[in-house]
């Protein structure tokens, strides 16, 4: 039927190459993912961490923005990604890299620059990349200078390493020794206190640090600084010589530099906040005030009034400052919830007001030093230092609470007049930008009657008070900055009224308020001696 107008038909010779080719192809892919699932999973891993070594030397900071952007461990990132990090800082920028190579490294950055995934990040890689289990024993070792930074870190690693299979423990005082030692040996990744670690090298038979892969420094100034320098020394000896080594830290001072050559070999020094201008960070927007003594009290609570949907942190020079005024702040209720942390705390109920202030919106927390290094406080709105710093150092570790990963914040600083002159030259020395305003008076609430009615009904409270102004006085007289702290310029009377009580009975309180004896010892042993019956001596 056909014709020579007749259309021709698809040719099959040339459909039958096209299918063959096809068939080949998904062929030859179905028998290589066949091979690939018959090699053991280990070889194929291996494999992974051979390409991610060989990217190791590529790394240009520079051209980093994202932690995808490093040559990282899915299950890294995967951690990551799920704990909602994902743009690096300026330390972990400059860090991470270094460490991934397996320098050691040196790291001075401003309060809240994201030290701690800067190191825990190059821990987890390095035990995936030996392929570290529990049989292996510890290979990463972290040293904090308070058992709240140490919880806080633990909390971290436990979110951005969930995918990994390390076992991780929190070494700190305050638990059972006994039930620590059970564990410890099968513990991959050790975060610890000083004074506790030392405790279980000397008393824990099992516990051996021989195949330690990298030792972490976190906050060493303030490690330091608390008085741990032989215990860091002592344990330092019991460490094996090979290993990796990262130090961070917020200052450099001259200690943090000798315990660098004591536990580094040829570091490599990353100095982010040298090249700032300030010595805080940029998103920090801080001021302070010039408040007398006798009006503090009426200052804070006005403020706490009008910053009802804030999250704040005061901060005071004594535990026994912070216990008294929360039950008085807790009494004149500001509207906000109030809580308090200090070092007298148990640590278990230090961790619930920790935790409990995270996850409130709103809401004061009234915390002596032992909150200011190294916590991360998420959203923190302001932080305000009712008790003049001791220096320029702890201010700037104070307001570190707040501003932190590049966010914004307040500070507010409430100085006495005496104080002014010399911690604003301190400050300016320091690179830290303060702008002073001014109190309106007529705003400001006064509770000073409202104070006295409940000392007068609470015999217990009115204890508590005279306790607060004895350790506030104690605590000007040990600073070591005369010139900023003068307990001779104090108003004594001034304070008094400023507590809502008076403390002392009148001949006594009005000698001491006169007098200018030649040592403060001799007034602080006279109010010792009259309040409770024991004399005043320096700890």
């Amino acid at each position: 039927m056909g014709g020579p107008g007749r259309r021709a038909g698809p040719d099959p010779v040339r459909n039958f190459e096209r299918w063959k080719k096809k068939y080949t192809k998904r062929k030859n892919k179905l028998r290589l993912q066949q091979k690939q699932r018959k090699r053991p999973e280990w070889e194929v891993e291996r494999e992974g961490i051979a390409r991610l070594e060989q990217r190791y030397p590529e790394i240009n900071p520079n051209e980093i923005e994202r932690f995808s952007d490093f040559p990282l461990s899915k299950k890294t990132l995967k951690g990551l990604q799920e704990a909602q990090y994902r743009m690096v800082t300026e330390i972990q920028r400059q860090t991470i890299g270094l460490s991934l190579q397996g320098k050691d490294v040196l790291g001075a950055a401003k309060t809240g620059s994201g030290k701690t995934l800067a190191f825990i990040i190059p821990a987890l890689e390095r035990l995936y990349r030996q392929q570290w289990t529990s049989m292996d024993g510890l290979g990463v070792l972290i040293i904090s200078p308070t058992r709240e930074l140490a919880y806080q870190t633990f909390e971290v690693l436990r979110k951005v390493g969930k995918n990994h299979e390390f076992s991780a423990g929190l070494i700190i005082g305050g638990k059972d020794l006994q039930q620590e030692a059970n564990k410890i040996h099968h513990i991959n990744i050790l975060i610890c206190t000083p004074g506790r670690l030392l405790q279980h090298m000397d008393e824990t038979s099992y516990f051996h640090a021989s195949d330690l892969q990298m030792l972490i420094l976190d906050e060493a100034d303030r490690i330091l600084d608390m008085g741990f320098a032989d215990t860091m020394n002592a344990i330092i000896e019991n460490l094996p010589k090979k290993r990796q080594t990262l130090l961070f830290s917020a200052t450099q001072t001259k200690s943090v530099k000798d315990l660098a050559r004591l536990s580094l070999k040829d570091p490599e020094y990353v100095w982010v906040h040298e090249k700032a201008k300030f010595s805080t960070p940029a998103t920090l927007d801080q001021n302070y005030i010039v408040c007398g003594l006798e009006q503090k009290i009426n200052m804070l609570y006005s403020f706490l009034r009008s910053h009802l949907n804030k999250k704040s942190i005061v901060f005071y020079a004594s535990c026994k400052e912070v216990q008294y005024l929360f039950r008085v702040f807790c009494r004149l209720r500001p509207g906000i919830p109030i809580l308090a942390l200090h070092g007298k705390q148990q640590q278990m109920k230090r961790m619930e007001v920790y935790n409990d202030f995270i996850r409130k919106k709103s809401a004061v927390l009234f915390a002596t030093d032992v909150a200011a290094r190294g916590l991360d406080f998420p959203a923190v709105n302001w932080v305000i230092q009712f008790d003049c710093p001791e220096d320029a150092n702890t201010y700037i570790h104070r307001v570190g609470r707040t501003a932190r990963y590049k966010e914004g914040g307040e500070a507010l600083l409430v100085l006495l007049p005496s104080e002014e002159k010399g911690m604003v030259h301190q400050l300016s020395q320091r690179k830290v930008p303060v702008n002073e305003i001014k109190i309106n008076p007529e705003k400001l609430v006064d509770v000073q009657k409202k104070m006295q009615a409940f000392l007068a009904q609470d015999q217990e409270l009115k204890e508590r008070a005279q306790r607060c102004f004895v350790s506030y006085l104690r605590s000007v007289y040990l600073m070591k900055n005369k010139e900023v702290f003068d307990v001779f310029k104090l108003p004594l009377a001034e304070y008094k009224k400023a507590n809502g009580v008076p403390i002392f009975k009148n001949d006594i309180w009005d000698d001491l308020d006169n007098c200018r004896p030649v040592s403060v010892t001799s007034v602080l042993g006279r109010i010792m001696e009259c309040q409770y019956g024991t004399r005043f001596h320096k700890e």
